[in-house]
């Protein structure tokens, strides 16, 4: 097996080949002859594999470099490349319980969590803004005997902020990624910003405004940008510090219907926009060019979300069609399709597949059923479903991105937040 030695590492069909031969000659090392040769046949490769025990050994030397590159970061998030096994450290969903409903006078559409975890907003048709301590939740739904060892602080009422500023519905939020600001986007066609760190402010300090209404945003990792998804096909990328907006010069590359979705990646480098018209759209962060396009992605029909996995490799997206998919975004590939929601028939609403904070399942609410469905997210395994308590369809999920906890928004005016406890009572 010399083959090996002489890899090059830009010719892809040469170095299949040669991992076709050490597979064959693994199989034959292994006894499986007959498997081997099927195989052999099939692949017609030329000359005869030899048994070899050589792809055994790489593989063990592969995976003792790979574990000292892991062990730098404890939680790498979802990486196919490196991962043969689906294992979750991480508690299934189904094991959350709701620890706090708070409800609008009207439908809930919108939510985010802060880049701590510690906050939480709401947005509903109603106009209105709620903002929540995630703390506070967690002492008002804690057992009475351990309630005073939480603190008076923790105590108080969990909404903490009550927002007007919108005149129609408050379709998006964000929180800044890293100052107490969260944006709102606005069926009003406007996009406002809120100085959350003042207790007696209640109104926007900053607004853009749009000719069309807002339906999606999406902080860049450094906050000094917000790309912004509207009615219109034209992706608006606004300066947050000089309210300048960038859109792509070449009409070629841009959608044909409405955005629906748009997330920047961790690095900043990459955001993609997803579409009325069924494509959904990967774009360079410097330049603002398209530099991929899924047509088709969900059959066609709308795609409702898009979020990208924590090393940019994988981009996990839902559509009307009820299916969620990971994407790899090296190969433009749809490398696993998470099935089983939506059975009795196309979603008709909005809503979102999301991953939680670990990356170990993937999260989307079924929209007849009002229940959770939950997969593995290397392996695409069902996991339990669980009631989410609803008494209409959930329109807006989205999960904590440093604990286990998710928050549910939904057309029964109310939102809940769930929440997986531990021993101390906390999550």
């Amino acid at each position: 097996m010399k083959d090996i030695e002489i890899l090059d590492p830009n010719n892809t069909t040469k170095n299949r080949e040669i991992l076709h031969r050490l597979i064959i000659s693994q199989l034959f090392y292994d006894g499986f002859a007959a498997i081997a040769a099927e195989l052999a046949n099939s692949l017609r490769t030329d000359p005869p594999c030899p048994p070899s025990n050589r792809l055994y050994q790489i593989m063990i030397n592969g995976l003792q470099n790979e574990k000292k590159d892991i062990d730098i970061d404890e939680n790498p998030g979802i990486d196919l490349e490196f991962q043969a096994e689906g294992t979750a450290n991480s508690p299934e969903p189904a094991t959350y319980e709701t620890a706090y409903v708070t409800s609008h006078k009207q439908a809930c559409r919108s939510g985010s969590f802060s880049f701590d975890g510690q906050l939480v907003a709401t947005g509903s048709v109603d106009a209105s803004i709620k903002i929540l301590d995630v703390d506070r939740m967690l002492a008002k739904s804690a057992p009475d005997e351990n309630s005073e060892q939480l603190g008076r602080e923790q105590q108080g009422h969990p909404v903490i902020r009550t927002l007007y500023d919108h005149t129609e519905e408050v379709a998006y939020l964000e929180f800044h990624p890293s100052l107490h600001i969260l944006a709102s986007g606005s069926r009003d066609c406007t996009v406002k910003f809120f100085d959350i760190s003042k207790p007696s402010v209640k109104k926007a300090h900053r607004t853009f405004s749009d000719c069309e209404g807002v339906r999606c945003l999406s902080f860049h990792p450094s906050g000094d940008f917000i790309a912004v998804g509207t009615d219109h096909h034209l992706l608006r990328v606004y300066d947050v510090n000089t309210g300048q907006c960038f859109v792509s010069a070449i009409p070629a590359q841009h959608h044909k219907g409405a955005i629906n979705c748009v997330k920047y990646a961790a690095t900043g480098k990459l955001y993609a926009t997803g579409s009325t018209d069924g494509s959904i759209k990967v774009w360079d962060g410097i330049s603002g060019r398209c530099i991929n396009t899924f047509a088709d992605a969900h059959n066609g029909q709308d795609i409702y979300s898009i979020s990208f996995s924590r090393n940019g490799k994988y981009l996990l997206s839902s559509g009307k069609d009820s299916l969620v998919k990971l994407w790899e975004l090296s190969t433009s590939r749809a490398l696993i399709a998470y099935t089983g929601a939506g059975s009795t028939g196309k979603q008709e609403h909005s809503t979102q597949a999301v991953f939680n904070h670990t990356e170990d399942y993937v999260l989307f609410p079924d929209e007849a059923t009002t229940s959770l469905c939950a997969w593995n997210s290397r392996n695409a395994s069902r996991c339990h479903l669980m009631s989410l308590g609803h008494n209409g369809p959930v329109r807006y999920l989205i999960h904590s991105p440093v604990a286990p906890a998710f928050l549910t928004c939904s057309d029964d005016f109310r939102a809940r937040f769930w929440v997986r406890r531990t021993a101390n009572n906390n999550y």
